[in-house]
């Protein structure tokens, strides 16, 4: 029984990778679309969300499946179960996109632009946290995940300095609000999905150390002391 495990475990990861790739993709073309007033590459990633969606579902119904017919115990569970969660915050963030997207929309219909208000340098670390928890997950590398969970006050305070630059711009300038106002819209898009990289990264490091970071304190047994456990049986 443990080839065939092994084997859709194999599966379930190209598969995990397949989903981040794609969301990655969109997240780097809505961010395009808004930078670039680009209403056609907009509209693209808006129409492919249905995709990310497509693939969650079969990921959560390939988890499902080896869990009813194998009952995995230590790291394997410990692997289903973080690809479970890191399946759902992967689909979140393609909503997210599609949302980044649809500012990106309006904004190419407005007649001219208002100013970026951080948001190249944001979406360049939102991107980078992305990609890092990803590959965090694929080398199980503990030390990348902790980099990553880290670098979420870096998108946390480009949040606030976006606050303060929108609100001094409106008022400078009334006309701006509805420009501006959707600009603070994507900010906020990419701090949440900057959380959900923290949150895959935060799921990498219970795989591999045991430890639920997000509550201090509560440590687990390590997959090496679950191991040791069934052996002395």
């Amino acid at each position: 029984m443990s080839v065939h495990l092994h084997r859709e475990i194999e599966n379930l990861k190209k598969s995990i990778l397949t989903l981040g790739a794609t969301v990655e993709e969109r997240l780097r073309e809505a961010v395009s679309a808004v930078i670039n007033r680009n209403r056609e590459r907009a509209e693209k990633v808006i129409e492919s969300d249905s995709e990310i969606d497509r693939i969650e579902v079969r990921i959560e119904e390939e988890c499902l499946k080896i869990l009813a017919l194998y009952q995995p115990v230590a790291v394997d569970l410990r692997f289903i179960v973080a690809i479970l969660k890191i399946n759902n915050d992967l689909e979140r963030i393609g909503d997210l996109a599609a949302n980044i997207a649809k500012t990106g929309a309006f904004l190419a219909s407005e007649p001219q632009s208002c100013g970026l208000f951080h948001i190249t340098d944001m979406a360049g670390k939102t991107q980078t946290m992305l990609a890092d928890s990803l590959d965090a997950l694929v080398n199980a590398d503990a030390s990348l995940a902790h980099k990553v969970c880290a670098d979420d006050d870096v998108v946390d305070d480009f949040l606030r300095d976006t606050y303060t630059l929108v609100w001094d711009g409106i008022l400078a300038d009334p006309g701006m609000m509805r420009c501006a106002s959707r600009h603070l819209d994507v900010s906020r898009h990419l701090e949440r999905i900057a959380d959900l990289a923290t949150n895959i990264a935060e799921d990498v490091i219970y795989m591999i150390e045991g430890q639920i970071i997000r509550h201090p304190g509560i440590t687990l047994p390590t997959p090496d002391d679950e191991d040791a456990g069934e052996n002395s049986d």
